[in-house]
């Protein structure tokens, strides 16, 4: 027997990683899956819009029918935008909780932050609020993300901005962190594409509130085409600086910010703000398909909420159940990451579908160009 309980915890030493958790969060009755994001601060119009997303596919799953008789559980936990609570929560979802996915690593630092935890884990993990190369490159065998990259985001954005407006003085003013590095870079790209006459740029601390010298800086310069590489309360303030100091520049906005809060927010200058998605308007026919879904599951309050983080939030969930769904004989974090590389394209109809063939751990989806129309607080395609 002694021999026996050896050999049994050499074999046990010897297993991978996350092959002793690979069967965790599940019952006869349910499947657990967990995320984290803000749900709570400035940030938390963000993350609960996310995860009013993720409710939502668990909901229509489980009105389906659930996965092999069993229904979906999804629990949240807030990390406040705060890295050290990202990986906290994250610890707390796998090792206390023991969930058999995740939905959501909260934004680009804090997915980074908790990434080696995850890697370590094995378990099967989605991320779609904040996509970085650092999350898929190199690609991790469990890690799958949903999005398009902030740099190719801004190097799209600033292609069209040149086309649009030939010749025009440009302003640039960016978060001095990675975010901000991630928009620079793309702007570095396009100009290699095309000539942007950049006359004046500027850096800004992340919860920066006033920005009259930055927009000062602007007027001075007179700049025509303003970059606003805020998130929300930083573009809000920019923007109506602008309008305080009665210049009217093109400004282009990035999609963390693209939310209906920040126009109503912004008021009448809001209109005609650019931006740039991969996620379509609330406007458009598959937008308006979605709300009518989400009026089924979620409460009228809670459809008030819903904004295009809500949306990403649903397709990226909606993709890892569809896996899970794919594996009801093999309920296991081996085949659901299978599962995912080699399932049809998800088509949700509020992005292009996503798919992660060939490798990938990347869905690499396509922007495009929008415009705010202030009257509706609502954005619709340009191209």
């Amino acid at each position: 027997m002694t021999i026996l309980k050896g050999l049994l915890a050499a074999a046990l030493l010897a297993a991978p990683a996350g092959a002793a958790l690979a069967n965790q969060g599940i019952t006869d009755k349910e499947i657990l899956l967990g995320e984290i994001e803000p749900l709570t601060g400035p940030p938390g119009l963000l993350g609960v819009a996310h995860n009013l997303g993720a409710r939502l596919a668990v909901a229509e799953a489980n009105a389906e029918g659930g996965i092999a008789g069993r229904q979906l559980r999804l629990i949240a936990e807030d990390d406040g935008y705060v890295n050290s609570r990202t990986i906290q929560g994250v610890r707390k979802l796998i090792h206390s909780d023991k969930v058999f996915a995740l939905t959501s690593l909260s934004g680009s630092g804090q997915a980074i932050a908790a990434l080696s935890v995850v890697e370590q884990s094995g378990i099967p993990t989605m991320i779609s609020i904040g996509p970085v190369p650092q999350l898929f490159e190199p690609p991790r065998d469990n890690v799958f993300v949903v999005g398009q990259t902030y740099t190719e985001g801004m190097r799209q954005l600033a292609l069209h901005l040149a086309k649009a407006h030939p010749d025009k003085r440009w302003g640039v003013i960016l978060q001095d962190d990675d975010y901000g590095k991630a928009l620079a870079e793309g702007l570095k790209q396009a100009r290699n594409d095309v000539k942007l006459n950049i006359a004046y740029e500027a850096t800004y601390a992340r919860n920066q509130r006033d920005f009259a010298s930055e927009m000062l800086g602007v007027k001075d310069k007179e700049v025509e085409v303003l970059i606003a590489g805020g998130i929300i309360s930083e573009n809000i303030a920019m923007v109506k600086e602008a309008e305080r100091l009665g210049i009217s520049p093109v400004i282009a906005t990035f999609w963390p910010g693209r939310v209906p809060e920040v126009l109503k927010a912004i008021g009448p200058a809001s209109d005609g703000l650019l931006s740039v998605d991969y996620v379509m308007p609330l406007q458009s026919a598959g937008g308006i398909a979605f709300l009518e879904k989400a009026t089924k599951y979620l409460s009228p309050e809670e459809v008030a909420r819903v904004n295009r983080y809500t949306m990403s939030g649903y397709s990226s969930t909606a993709t890892l159940i569809a896996a899970i769904k794919a594996c009801e004989a093999d309920l296991t974090w081996a085949c659901t990451i299978k599962a995912l590389e080699t399932n049809p394209a998800m088509d949700t109809g509020v992005m292009a579908p996503i798919s992660f063939a060939g490798g990938s751990r990347f869905s690499n989806s396509p922007v495009h160009i929008l415009r705010a129309d202030a009257a509706t607080a609502s954005y619709s395609l340009v191209e």
